[in-house]
């Protein structure tokens, strides 16, 4: 009889804890909507596991009422197209590259200057952080609301003529690059021929020999197939690069508080899953792209440091350019995480 009436005093608090949630989700501000999200990178790709791990999550906090359908494989645009969409209030939601907002805010430049981070827990920290969130909003005034960031991971380098062991493989190389001119002068300044180029052009450029290479984190070179097109992979880690959950202003604006709260709760959530998720399919995609054919390299601590030290006028430049100050916030936050 003990045993019987404990067991019913547990479903019955499980099923009061089911109601209460459900009777919260009702309580609260949210009127049906359907949020297109886009992403560039295929829906079996991490990034777009996580879209599918955010449309999940939202919809359980609001009680099946607002749901993101996601579109991936760039198909609502390239991620300057979706920016733009999104500051015209035509699009609702986007995750994508912050190396594409420096035409935005230029302070986001800052992210891409090479060999900033030495692993993954200072990115986070530092992403995550008074500095992540004060550059966010900064995208406010241009139309947009940044977040959180997810991991797209440090960048790596494939192309069709050699491996690339040392900074003179480089040279003559036609590297494709993100529309950004600190990829461009970095490349350029590593003997490569930067060749700026949207992600959704990037695989036909590369089967049609437009260009002879590029440079991404191995999940996305995975699940791109790039090994269709590339023979060498260099492991080089020349660039962490974030991915940032993006929201149309003009959008945002017309929401409920309870429907940014949860909106922000499920980009959190989303975060925390990504991360891991990109974290787990990047130590196996080397392994896949090698089963693959690609032949892979890992290129020595002492190339690194040449590389590291040729880099070092696109810091110049971009302090000189009006990033000073944002460099030095950046510089002096990663020295307190490294404390």
């Amino acid at each position: 009889m003990k045993k019987y009436l404990v067991k019913s005093l547990v479903m019955a608090l499980a099923a009061a804890s089911l109601a209460s949630a459900a009777g919260s989700a009702v309580a609260a501000d949210f009127k049906p909507r359907i949020i297109r999200f886009g992403y560039g990178l295929s829906e079996d790709s991490n990034q777009g596991r996580a879209v599918k791990f955010f449309a999940e999550d939202l919809a359980k906090r609001t009680g099946n009422k607002v749901k993101a359908k996601g579109f991936g494989n760039a198909s609502l645009g390239s991620d300057i197209q979706m920016q733009n969409a999104l500051i015209g209030g035509a699009q609702e939601m986007m995750v994508g590259s912050t190396a594409t907002l420096v035409g935005i805010v230029k302070d986001f430049g800052v992210y891409d200057l090479p060999f900033l981070f030495n692993n993954e827990a200072e990115a986070d920290a530092v992403l995550d952080g008074p500095f992540g969130q004060k550059l966010a909003a900064k995208l406010q005034e241009k139309g947009l609301v940044g977040l959180v960031y997810w991991e797209n991971g440090f960048r790596n380098l494939t192309n069709t003529k050699r491996p690339v062991a040392k900074l003179e493989d480089m040279q003559g190389v036609k590297l494709r690059v993100m529309q950004n001119p600190v990829y461009i002068d970095m490349f350029n300044s590593f003997g490569a021929n930067a060749v700026p180029l949207p992600f959704s052009e990037l695989f036909t450029a590369l089967e049609t020999k437009t260009v002879d290479g590029q440079e991404n984190p191995v999940t996305t070179i995975e699940s791109s197939k790039f090994y269709e097109v590339q023979k060498y992979l260099s492991i080089t880690k020349h660039v962490y690069s974030p991915w940032i959950i993006l929201a149309s202003k003009k959008w945002w604006d017309g929401l409920s508080a309870d429907e940014k709260r949860v909106l922000q709760e499920s980009a959190v959530a989303s975060r925390d899953f990504e991360r891991k998720d990109t974290r787990a399919a990047a130590g196996k995609a080397i392994d896949t792209l090698k089963g693959k054919g690609m032949q892979v390299n890992v290129v020595a601590d002492a190339e690194l440091a040449r590389m590291r030290e040729k880099a070092k006028p696109a810091f110049d430049k971009f302090a000189a350019d009006g990033g000073a100050e944002v460099l030095k916030e950046l510089q002096g936050e990663i020295a307190k995480v490294r404390k």
